[in-house]
């Protein structure tokens, strides 16, 4: 069997287990993931001498010292991805939550129903505590996944996939409802986008060009985000040290996530005196600054150094401690830099004027708008979801964090007494 009909045949196995999948209730979900969580922590040694063969050929291979961080699977990501499993386990059900509910003046009864999506691709890289979290997420809302890590992660993936599967069995789910692509070839990713027969959906979690590659030979529809360029205004109206405790946190708190702040605007008005002040904290905190004119001007006579930002800068997601700066004329020239710019991920406000932050707040077209604190909530756990997929830039059919809510469609149920259309 080739690799495209491997890939087929495991597809249509996940498509089967779907429908057995929505027969079972949330009681029933949440035993299976009780079962396994346990077994992760009883097989917890095998799971990490896996994850040592993928540590040791990616440092044979020179993978860097960032990337092989989140390789690791050490006892706190260990303890953490079980704790996240009785997390979710926690959360409330949503299948079979009725959204709405009204009657037709002819008798008929409407509800509005939340249901599973059915079956979910999830390409993703690096981090092999993903194969759980995506998996329990999308079972927690009766929808079978079909997993494809990366392939440093390989072995970690494997040993917890197929816990993840026995687990499955002893709490009474059908095996095939979590599934890992057994390769490492690429191919397999260009044949998984093929599958829109089985596959309802399709999630790439990793770099832009891994994105960029599902978006393109995905024949289902795909949930995404293709950068992090966050914004933060500092409006003429600013609180200082609000502004400079916001800027440092959003910049410097964890730069290599998409929530974290790649840009700083700083109105004209204020410049002269805020600028200097938030160019320091940030040169402190090791931040590298690149200016517009204005910004390396006022930037280069407080003593601060600066580089001058090219026009690559301003689209550029660092996702380190670089941020690029600019000194705009009022909010409109703000907005404008963001929808000119920006990837619709989350953008920031920072003001003392109510006013002026509705209206930031309702003219920025982002998946989450701030006012007044740092773009690092931008995070489903932080949202009180409890838990999320990803966060989505698109705007259907999910957009923002993407929760157990984010993970279900919805059917009407139409009851009657016999009527008959005119």
């Amino acid at each position: 069997m080739n690799l495209s009909s491997e890939i087929e045949a495991l597809c249509q196995r996940a498509r089967s287990a779907s429908r057995e999948l929505a027969a079972h209730d949330g009681l029933a979900i949440n035993r299976a993931l009780e079962a396994m969580a346990k077994l992760l922590e009883e097989r917890k040694a095998d799971i990490q001498a896996a994850n040592a063969k993928d540590l040791a050929a990616a440092e044979a291979n020179g993978l860097s010292g960032a990337k092989l961080q989140r390789l690791r699977l050490d006892d706190k990501v260990f303890g953490q991805m079980v704790d996240g499993i009785r997390q979710v386990i926690e959360l409330p059900y949503p299948v079979g939550e009725v959204m709405r509910e009204w009657s037709r003046p002819n008798g008929l009864r409407m509800r509005k129903l939340r249901v599973p999506i059915g079956v979910i691709g999830i390409i993703y890289e690096s981090r092999p505590n993903v194969t759980v979290d995506a998996s329990v997420l999308c079972l927690k809302t009766n929808n079978t996944v079909v997993l494809r890590g990366g392939s440093e992660a390989f072995h970690s993936n494997q040993a917890l996939c197929e816990t993840l599967r026995a687990g499955a069995v002893e709490g009474g789910l059908p095996e095939d409802a979590v599934q890992l692509l057994p390769t490492t070839d690429r191919a397999a990713i260009t044949a998984l986008c093929h599958q829109d027969k089985y596959l309802d959906l399709i999630i790439p979690r990793g770099g832009e060009g891994l994105i960029r590659t599902v978006s393109a030979e995905a024949r289902m529809p795909v949930l995404k985000h293709y950068d992090g360029i966050c914004h933060l205004y500092v409006h003429r109206e600013a609180d200082p040290a609000m502004a400079e405790k916001i800027v440092l946190n959003a910049k410097c708190q964890k730069p290599s996530v998409c929530n974290a702040a790649e840009t700083l605007l700083v109105d004209h008005a204020a410049a002269a005196t805020l600028l200097p002040q938030l160019g320091k904290a940030l040169t402190e905190a090791g931040v590298e600054l690149r200016g517009d004119a204005e910004a390396v001007s006022l930037l280069q006579q407080a003593g601060i150094a600066v580089k001058e930002a090219t026009e690559e800068d301003w689209g550029t997601e660092y996702l380190d401690l670089t941020i690029s700066v600019k000194v705009v004329q009022g909010m409109d020239a703000a907005i404008g830099h963001i929808h000119q710019y920006g990837s619709g991920h989350t953008d920031v406000i920072i003001t003392q004027n109510p006013a002026v932050a509705e209206e930031f707040l309702h003219r920025v077209d982002s998946a989450a708008v701030v006012w007044n604190a740092s773009s690092r909530f931008h995070d489903g756990f932080e949202f009180g979801f409890g838990a999320e997929i990803g966060i989505s830039t698109d705007k259907l059919h999910a957009r923002g964090p993407m929760g157990l809510e984010e993970l279900t469609s919805y059917k009407y149920l139409v009851t009657g007494q016999g009527q008959a259309r005119e």
